[in-house]
């Protein structure tokens, strides 16, 4: 073989590679910025629709539970059976969804997008993280990691701002919206057989469906340790994507639209960018500023609601996002170099399981009690608990060698 033949089959594979992680990552962002375009519709919903305030944040919970039940299920097919089916299976389920909310009439229908919605991204949030990790460059290590961190927080952000600016200016905003996701994620079920294959056809795919939590043996102790920090984190993305809009219009008094995503977009794009700024400093670092970061813009926010002035308390999210991003993004860096390729999906599923878990769970646990005991104690209450598991997980790490 020519070394012209070899050098542009090294070409090809760079550039299948960068295609490959760019189709991956604008998935990611793609799937997170629909979990995030609802919730400004949140408030406006509940009063068109007469709904009592439990049931949106039922209609958030059930996403994630939608979410959970199929990562334990299906979270390691793509292990198996290839990374593009289950990308594809997971587009078109998602397109599905979006055009169930672009004409969400009734809470049934809301309950049926938002169910149907974490089916597709339970199929697709380890198999997308697997497949960035998958397409890692070599001349680039720890970039995965960066991408994944940054990607959903990018997504969310992005979801939220632009529902709240096309809420705010658009008279059928919910068209305008949702049938824009159905189209970009029908092209995202076809794009993905542009890129390579990364996950090769193997044995196993039956036992691999049976429900179950595994975690490889190297990294339990890690993981263990890490839980209480994507916990706190994840529970503070769940509280702003279920009542976050309705936190900034009840408390704050803000009737904008774009006030009510930025709610939403401040935390999860100050987290974005603190990720991307802390990509050089060692993962032990990243994560002990993401749990202060975390904790202490919790505590600023609380601080920050009394004043009623939006300006403060936005500035507050701002340092809680950025904890929320460097805290998971530090523990992903951690935890990614341990695992090998065969296990690279599984594991993901069970980081999401957590991460889900907390997105979704403590949002039901709010939803409920703010009809008995109104939504400033009840907000109250679950940032008293994002900073003490905050700091808990930031006293784990301290103690931590690595």
């Amino acid at each position: 073989m020519s070394a012209g033949v070899v050098s542009d089959a090294a070409t090809d594979a760079v550039a299948g590679r960068r295609a490959g992680a760019g189709v991956a990552v604008g998935a990611v962002v793609l799937m997170m910025a629909g979990a995030s375009a609802p919730s400004p519709f949140y408030p406006g919903l509940t009063l068109d629709l007469g709904l009592a305030p439990w049931v949106m944040t039922a209609v958030f919970a059930v996403y994630a539970i939608a979410l959970l039940v199929t990562l334990l299920v299906l979270g390691s097919v793509s292990d198996h059976v290839g990374r593009r089916p289950v990308v594809t299976a997971g587009s078109l389920l998602l397109a599905a969804s979006f055009a169930l909310f672009q004409g969400a009439d009734t809470a049934a229908v809301l309950f049926g997008a938002r169910i149907l919605q974490g089916v597709a991204s339970g199929l697709l949030l380890s198999t997308l993280s697997a497949a960035v990790a998958d397409f890692e460059r070599p001349s680039r290590p720890g970039s995965a990691a960066v991408a994944n961190a940054v990607a959903p927080m990018v997504g969310l952000a992005v979801g939220a701002v632009s529902a709240g600016v096309v809420l705010q200016v658009a008279g059928d905003a919910q068209l305008v919206v949702f049938d824009t996701l159905v189209v970009l994620s029908l092209l995202l079920a076809a794009a993905v057989w542009l890129i390579p294959e990364t996950a090769p056809r193997h044995e196993g795919l039956l036992a691999s469906l049976r429900p179950r939590v595994a975690v490889p043996p190297a990294i339990r102790g890690l993981l263990a340790r890490s839980a209480p920090a994507i916990f706190a984190g994840w529970a503070t993305g769940g509280l702003f994507l279920s009542l976050g809009a309705a936190i900034v219009r009840t408390e704050l008094g803000a009737t904008s639209h774009v006030l009510q995503g930025l709610a939403i977009g401040v935390l999860a794009g100050s987290g974005a960018v603190a990720a991307y700024v802390f990509r050089n400093r060692s993962p032990r670092v990243t994560t002990l500023y993401g749990t202060a970061a975390l904790a202490g813009g919790t505590a600023l926010s609380l601080l920050a609601l009394p004043t009623g002035s939006p300006v403060a308390y936005l500035v507050a999210v701002v340092v809680a996002g950025s904890g929320f991003g460097t805290a998971f993004f530090g523990i992903l860096r951690t935890i990614m170099p341990l695992l090998p390729a065969h296990e690279r999906a599984e594991v993901f599923a069970v980081i999401f399981i957590v991460s889900y878990l907390a997105f979704g769970v403590p949002a039901v646990v709010a939803g409920l009690l703010t009809p008995q005991i109104g939504l400033a104690a009840t907000t109250y209450a679950y940032g008293a608990v994002v900073i003490a598991l905050s700091a808990t997980a930031g006293l784990l790490r301290w103690r931590s060698d690595h």
